[in-house]
């Protein structure tokens, strides 16, 4: 069985998603969905300076990201490597329509939170991941311009070590994830 993901933030790079993640995707469309807003204003689950993307509803806005269509087992891997059975996103399921031309809607899950700190800014390094995201899949020049100007920080040592840390675990779940 598959399933449609909607990324929004560091997963719309492929070697985020593909690399990190671990998570081959069957197909891939760049798309939008409306009634929801970008903000960067997410706190991380673990002790971090940095915010990450998430979705607010707002019937006036849309957000661009990449569809992927991945099994239900790397589904259920992104949940996983996202903190969604320890509350840091939950699924929400959202309508999404692609950009190219004629193509139907796609029923697509995402993944929001309710926890914000607006006094947080992401890193320069999320955003830029952000951004070739949107460049790898071809989403509108306004929308990269829109994330080109998110206000961002540079990351701490601290903050790099924890990554370094973070991220030997993300492989680590990744090898022991099932096929």
């Amino acid at each position: 069985m598959h399933v449609w993901y909607f990324a929004y933030g560091s997963n719309m790079q492929r070697e985020t998603f593909s690399g990190r993640r671990g998570i081959t995707p069957l197909r891939t469309m760049a798309a939008r969905v409306a009634g929801w807003r970008l903000v960067l204003d997410k706190p991380p689950l673990i002790p971090m300076r940095q915010s990450f993307a998430n979705l607010v509803p707002d019937p006036a806005a849309e957000v661009l990201g990449v569809l992927y269509e991945v099994t239900i087992e790397d589904y259920g891997h992104l949940e996983l490597s996202e903190a969604v059975p320890l509350g840091n996103y939950q699924r929400v399921e959202v309508e999404s329509c692609p950009l190219a031309t004629g193509a139907p809607p796609v029923r697509a899950f995402t993944l929001v939170s309710e926890r914000r700190a607006p006094a947080m800014r992401p890193s320069r390094r999320y955003v830029d991941l952000m951004v070739a995201g949107a460049l790898q899949h071809g989403l509108p020049v306004s929308w990269v311009d829109f994330l080109r100007q998110v206000p961002a920080d540079e990351e701490s040592a601290a903050d790099l070590q924890l990554r370094a840390l973070l991220d030997e675990a993300m492989r680590a779940l990744r090898k022991e994830k099932p096929r």
